[in-house]
């Protein structure tokens, strides 16, 4: 008798510890990454990050785990790049014209060349990314861009002219400060987080950016009115970037379930900015805020005046060896193809 409880003692031991084994070399298996996000965490674009990480931990069976840091608390948004590059984050979601100059063909999509909305100028960054190829990303793994809908004008007081908006700061980071100034307004740099404050406190009369920040922001608060000048519209492209050595160290199935999952996800951050324009639109309207509409004949005002901004871009990248009136052909037929596609 007691031998038996001895031999059962010993197989409930090693049942346990093969347990114990197996549960341990699971949580090894599980590589644990960090993804850094200026967003801040209520933002629609941290909330579509978030379901991506959560979607790709789920498809690589568990053997990732990604903490998400939102609101720059890893990496502020104009350090995130190189912070996914030096490893203080494995994964970094920013804006390329928050380090103006450092990606001169990616300018290229930011320049004033008509966006209509968020899927449209979405699937514009990815397809022109995929045929350029600039090589000033190849030290990371891109995973997917996005970019926002068209670039509005929001101030504290109506402009429904170009004369109406001379001399007015305006809160512009990269490309669209260049066309805050060729519009005749005074640029101001700074990134979203910084904008309530600035615009509450005088600092800045306005800012140029999609509508949903109104929102997003809460920048409605702040201004009292929005001009459609969709024919000068601009986006601002992001990028979802993984460090290269961390990248080449997961095994191929969970680099596959990363790729697919981003090439899904490319639509639902584009969807993700229509829908937060439309409440940014509903917000600033349900505060009061004014909607100006520019006539067919000051919107052509508006697009001829932009226009150096573009011949200026291409000049400039030019000159650094870039392929400007290239990349700004390709942006602009990807523009005609998708604006046909995303009414």
């Amino acid at each position: 008798m007691r031998k038996t409880s001895t031999g059962t003692m010993t197989i409930i031991l090693l049942v346990a510890a093969a347990f114990a084994l197996g549960s341990w070399a699971s949580a090894e298996a599980a590589t644990s990454l960090t993804y850094s996000i200026f967003f801040p965490p209520t933002h629609a674009q941290a909330k579509a990050a978030e379901a991506w990480a959560k979607e790709v931990e789920k498809r690589s069976t568990g053997k990732v785990k990604i903490s998400v840091f939102p609101g720059g608390t890893l990496t502020p948004a104009d350090q995130c790049y190189d912070g996914v590059v030096k490893g203080i984050s494995d994964i970094g979601m920013s804006a390329f014209a928050y380090t103006r100059g450092r990606f001169p063909q990616m300018e290229a999509l930011d320049l004033p060349l008509g966006y209509t909305n968020g899927r449209a100028a979405t699937r514009v960054a990815n397809d022109f990314y995929q045929t350029m190829k600039p090589k000033a990303l190849d030290n990371v793994k891109v995973l997917y861009l996005h970019a926002h809908g068209p670039g509005l004008l929001h101030t504290k007081k109506p402009v429904k002219t170009l004369e109406d908006l001379k001399g007015m700061k305006i809160r512009s980071t990269g490309f669209s400060a260049k066309v805050v100034e060729m519009l005749g307004g005074v640029p101001v740099a700074m990134p979203q987080g910084e904008t309530y404050e600035a615009l509450s406190k005088g600092i800045a009369d306005g800012t140029i950016g999609p509508i949903e920040v109104l929102k997003g922001w809460k920048q409605g608060e702040v201004i009292r009115s929005t001009t459609d000048c969709f024919d000068v519209g601009y986006t601002t492209a992001f990028f979802v970037v993984m460090n290269l050595k961390k990248w080449n160290s997961l095994p191929p199935d969970v680099r596959k379930a990363f790729e697919d999952v981003s090439r899904e996800w490319i639509d639902v951050h584009g969807k993700a900015w229509d829908e937060a324009d439309k409440e940014g639109r509903a917000f600033t309207k349900g505060l009061g805020n004014q909607i100006v509409t520019l006539s067919p004949q000051e919107s052509a005002r508006w697009k001829k005046a932009v226009r150096p901004a573009i011949e200026e871009y291409i000049k400039g990248a030019e000159q650094k060896g870039i392929p400007g009136r290239k990349s700004v052909k390709e942006a602009e037929s990807l523009i005609t193809k998708y604006r046909k596609q995303y009414k």
